[in-house]
């Protein structure tokens, strides 16, 4: 009598806790495959020869991830061997975890998520639990937003990792994918986006770190030194890549993402599914152009995000000298400390406390 229910009985529980944290096969294939398109498009910074510097986050992922996409280069390209080493590097891979003021106001904080909280209870939501609850012959009540929320995700997981249609994605329709689409964005939104500032803030020791290094390869090229770090790769995670995004003004909606404004966000820009995919990545190309009109168009910057060029804000180019580059990004460059960011601001100590 109920046949979804039935489906799910049958459904054989394929993940283990071992697999918790690891990097998926699919995934592997996703970053060899990187490698090999990133390799095919910039032939010349990818060389024989040519030097790899790798920076990883200290998670199994990441460093599976980074493994994998040198694995990609194949044994053609000498980056010294096979085994690059790989830099673990967790204050610029996960910045977030070392600044106070996101952890303790943000990460750490219930009342930060009040808006993805009131969405769970919110009409939308409750339309997706009671049709769901429909399809398993259950009393709604047995049911809350979490619970649908996992059913999801384990459909979309089957897709993409075993690109098998799950039993669980019976259960939803094309609108109840979009209810908790918007659910999964309102959290990224409020806790790695422009919900609050120092989601973005804290990012800029990276954006920060990754201007020194084109600062140092100007500088090289300049001065007719060969490029002693010609190509970085930093592995990250997608609450490395979503900040930092915000922090450079991307995907930004008129009107903040609220519990109360679905309908309203359905052309949204902040989509979190199509900003950070699994094997998400942010590539900044800088070009030494020999024939170069003046002097400030010597040096030349393109942006790609997940392999597709990126428009710059100050021009709506996909080009831009990196003079223009910095000079737009100037105060982030020049202002955004990161240990004064990220200080927790300081609480009045009392006599008491102090005994």
């Amino acid at each position: 009598a109920c046949p979804a229910a039935a489906a799910l009985a049958a459904w054989p529980m394929w993940y283990e806790e071992s697999l918790d944290g690891r990097l998926a096969p699919q995934g592997r294939r996703d970053m060899e495959q990187l490698a090999r398109r990133m390799a095919a498009r910039f032939p010349a910074l990818f060389a024989a020869r040519r030097r790899l510097a790798l920076a990883s986050s200290s998670k199994h992922r990441c460093l599976q991830s980074g493994a994998a996409f040198r694995r990609g280069l194949g044994p053609t390209l000498d980056f010294g061997g096979d085994e690059v080493e790989v830099e673990v590097n967790d204050s610029l891979m996960r910045f977030f975890d070392h600044c106070a003021k996101f952890v303790a106001l943000v990460e750490e904080n219930d009342t930060a998520m009040c808006q993805v909280n009131a969405f769970k209870e919110g009409p939308e939501m409750k339309k997706v639990l009671e049709k769901v609850a429909s399809a398993l012959c259950l009393p709604v009540e047995e049911l809350n937003a979490d619970l649908v929320q996992v059913a999801f995700l384990t459909c979309s997981y089957e897709l993409a990792i075993k690109n098998v249609t799950s039993p669980w994605c019976s259960l939803f329709s094309e609108e109840d994918a979009k209810v908790l689409e918007y659910l999964n964005d309102l959290k990224q939104y409020w806790k790695r986006g422009y919900g609050y500032d120092i989601n973005s803030r804290s990012s800029c020791i990276l954006f920060q770190d990754i201007f020194q290094h084109l600062d140092k390869a100007v500088e090289e090229s300049k001065s007719s030194k060969p490029i002693s770090s010609p190509l970085i790769v930093q592995v990250g995670h997608a609450e490395t890549l979503q900040p930092l995004l915000a922090l450079m003004g991307y995907f930004k909606d008129d009107e903040p993402l609220l519990a109360n404004n679905y309908a309203q966000h359905a052309q949204r820009k902040f989509r979190s599914g199509r900003i950070v995919p699994y094997a998400a990545n942010l590539v900044f190309v800088l070009y030494h152009c020999d024939h170069a009109n003046a002097s400030q168009e010597e040096y030349q910057v393109q942006l790609l995000l997940n392999e597709k060029p990126l428009s710059f804000h100050h021009s709506n180019e996909t080009t831009s000298t990196y003079a223009a580059l910095k000079d737009y990004y100037k105060d982030i460059l020049e202002n955004c400390h990161f240990k004064e960011e990220c200080e927790l601001p300081k609480v009045n100590v009392t006599a008491v406390d102090e005994l």
